[in-house]
């Protein structure tokens, strides 16, 4: 099994995205800390699964502007695996995710 977190990073203002509602698997949802981050209660099972960030409400929240109302993150996780960490960098316009460490 699997434990996961996850760190979502403003690009735009080069800050933690604070209180981003972020929900797992459609079953657990979460806001990020004061530093962006979040780690979820109990294990994953090998397979897919998926991250699902509330970037609209997020970026309205600060009256922003975003192209983006939600960002799905769909990953695999690999048995042998011991955690998993899940980064994104969000900005109004774009974004990146990548497996981190």
């Amino acid at each position: 099994m699997t434990t996961l977190s996850t760190h979502v990073l403003d690009s735009a203002r080069g800050l933690p995205a604070a209180a981003i509602t972020v929900t797992l698997d459609g079953t657990q949802t979460l806001a990020t800390d004061d530093d962006g981050r979040i780690a979820f209660d109990g294990d994953l099972a090998a397979g897919a699964h998926t991250l699902e960030y509330a970037t609209g409400e997020w970026f309205a929240g600060q009256d922003r502007d975003t192209f983006f109302p939600s960002v799905p993150l769909t990953f695999e996780v690999e048995p042998e695996r011991a955690h998993l960490h899940v980064a994104l960098l969000l900005g109004p316009f774009s974004y990146t995710a990548y497996r981190g460490s």
